[in-house]
């Protein structure tokens, strides 16, 4: 679907260009050590080393020989990420060597950023990102960042898909394809076989698409500790019969992010060979509007015995999620991790850029934090607020889908589907926002991972591997 769905870096034998990152306080320097022919080019520009700035410089035939890009400041690097990948829609193709000013500490970050920058869905329409390739830094593990690389752009596809291409099938179908690349085993349990195998809450959100609802089970690995991944895959949501207003719906096809979550980050750890049981779990569902929609008032059975009230149709990622997290859960696992695109209250919490954690695990969290800064994938810990349980408890029924009053949504959700994964398991949920609403280096506006690179660097510490 992308441009490249295999991104790699290029290699030395590609004849690459010197490229040059330089500060705003070293550019005197620089110019200072270097040829006259330089010296007097660069003064001439009038260059200033602004973030991704690109100064082109040419050789005695005329051809370009060097590229100055500008990496700023400290504190105008701390406003974002991926400054190297700012200056590539300004290089000419070809391949491109870093050869002074990289901090080594940045370098896998820079040269990943590089790699997502060449990212581009031209599915539709849309002209293809011109070949600018680099070589990978010295020091740089080229294979895992180009793993990491691949595993977001699969979640990048998934999520700009739109809906009448991306349906419950056509996400199975991603997913089996994935299990497919890797020798994973694979699984679908479809339709009234939901109901057959006690999972009433997929079934009842799916059953009035025309487009089955189903849960995908996928495995990987043989021994070490197991690692479930369960994503929220409601492939479009109408609300339901709390129909929800055009202007809400309008990116509803980017519902199923935390399933396309899910299965970038299992591609990152199959292809990396980390040495888990991997298992992952996706309810695919429509949240469409028929006569046999599930109604507000309506009180639903779930898998783990415990009954919800319906208050709200638009409600329904957690009810999937509940029945998928029931199952996962009966297996122990030693980390079971739910992401899902569940509230717009997480969003006025932390914005677009943030991917809010619950967490009860202290060290967990304190390790997936650490990650997040070490890997450019920004997180921010949330609280299992124990004082409003209350609130998700009815009396009608065991639990309420969608309590009154509007405060505390996104911890609210969050209590919710802790219910179901229990509390014998450590137990980590992700609000995710899956799109990136305006373009920034190395991330176009669209469907975009959150949080995958920050588990995925914090997994050896957490599973002890």
């Amino acid at each position: 679907m992308s441009a490249d769905s295999s991104p790699r870096f290029a290699t030395s034998d590609d004849a690459p260009i010197a490229l040059h990152l330089v500060e705003d306080h070293s550019l005197q320097d620089w110019i200072d050590r270097q040829p006259a022919r330089v010296q007097t080019w660069v003064r001439g520009t009038g260059y200033r080393p602004a973030l991704g700035k690109v100064l082109l410089i040419p050789g005695a035939s005329g051809a370009v020989e060097e590229v100055l890009v500008g990496y700023g400041t400290v504190k105008q690097r701390k406003r974002g990420r991926f400054h190297l990948a700012a200056a590539v829609p300004a290089l000419p193709e070809g391949a491109y060597k870093v050869a002074s000013g990289l901090p080594a500490a940045q370098a896998e970050q820079e040269a990943l950023g590089w790699l997502l920058a060449g990212y581009g869905f031209d599915r539709y329409a849309g002209a293809k990102p011109k070949p600018v390739r680099l070589v990978a830094p010295e020091g740089v593990d080229a294979a895992k960042v180009e793993a990491i690389a691949k595993g977001e752009f699969l979640t990048r596809d998934l999520i700009n898909t739109p809906a009448n291409d991306m349906g419950p099938d056509a996400l199975e179908a991603a997913a089996e394809a994935l299990a497919q690349d890797h020798k994973a085993r694979f699984e679908v349990i479809r339709g009234d076989d939901l109901l057959e195998q006690n999972f009433p809450m997929i079934h009842t959100v799916g059953r009035a698409s025309d487009k089955a609802p189903r849960l995908i089970d996928m495995r990987w690995g043989d021994t070490g500790p197991k690692l479930t991944l369960v994503g929220k895959g409601v492939c479009f949501d109408t609300g339901g019969l709390n129909l929800k207003p055009g202007a809400s719906m309008g990116l509803m096809k980017k519902d199923m992010g935390g399933a396309a979550t899910v299965l970038g980050l299992a591609h990152m750890i199959m292809a990396l060979g980390l040495s888990l049981q991997l298992r992952v779990l996706i309810p695919a569902v429509e949240n469409a509007v028929a006569g046999n929609s599930f109604r507000p008032g309506d009180i639903l059975p779930s898998r783990k015995g415990l009954s919800v009230e319906i208050n709200n149709t638009d409600a329904e990622g957690r009810l999937v999620l509940a029945d998928a997290l029931a199952l996962g859960a009966e297996e122990a696992p030693d980390l079971m991790l739910s992401m899902a695109t569940l509230t717009g209250a997480a969003r006025v919490a932390v914005g677009a850029d943030l991917a809010p954690f619950f967490c009860d695990d202290d060290t967990t969290a304190n390790q997936l934090m650490q990650a997040a800064g070490e890997v450019a994938d920004p997180l921010w810990r949330m609280p299992f607020w124990d004082p409003y349980e209350a609130q998700i408890e009815p009396g009608i029924a065991d639990l309420d889908n969608a309590p009154k009053g509007g405060f505390g949504g996104a911890i609210t959700a969050a209590l919710f589907l802790r219910r179901f994964a229990g509390n014998e398991v450590n137990y980590t949920h992700f609000d995710v926002y899956g799109w990136n609403p305006s373009p920034a280096p190395g991330r176009p506006k669209g469907g975009v991972g959150m949080g995958a690179r920050a588990l995925l660097s914090a997994l050896p510490d957490i599973l002890d591997l």
